[in-house]
């Protein structure tokens, strides 16, 4: 496993310690090197939308866990966050929860002659994607999708 993984995964392991009894949903864990710095980044969401005040109590829970286990050995920054209105869909319950809205789709390789897809989420599966465009439908496999989020009209 490399290390952006394993951190992820050990992160995420933390993070679930937190947020669970905070009534909070671990949306994603990523760590991430960004202009030289690295980043842990925790996602976190609930009913009727995150405030600061959960992102601050998530906070500090997870960075004292993180301090006591230190199990990171790269210095980072730590951030948790609400996913915000355009959240990477990754998890089955994130399409779930998110058929009949709008979603920008980057492909590995063209589906329909295109590398990127906007239109509604239509359905899925354990192997696909249905995205719908117009009043066409593509169905895209899950491995040719480099992210997909949500894309609301704004």
């Amino acid at each position: 496993m490399a290390k952006k993984e394993s951190y992820e995964q050990i992160a995420t392991e933390l993070a679930l310690k937190v947020t669970e009894p905070l009534g909070l949903e671990l949306v994603d864990v990523e760590y991430v090197k960004e202009g030289g710095e690295y980043y842990l980044r925790i996602y976190i969401d609930k009913e009727g939308g995150v405030k600061i005040d959960d992102c601050e109590a998530a906070s500090r829970k997870i960075s004292d866990l993180l301090d006591e286990a230190d199990p990171i050995s790269d210095a980072y920054i730590l951030e948790v966050s609400s996913p915000g209105l355009f959240r990477v869909l990754k998890k089955d319950k994130d399409f779930e929860r998110n058929i009949g809205k709008t979603v920008l789709a980057k492909l590995f390789k063209a589906a329909d002659g295109e590398k990127q897809l906007r239109g509604e989420l239509e359905g899925f599966d354990a192997t696909e994607l249905t995205i719908k465009i117009g009043d066409k439908s593509i169905s895209i496999p899950r491995d040719n999708v480099a992210k997909i989020s949500l894309d609301p009209d704004l």
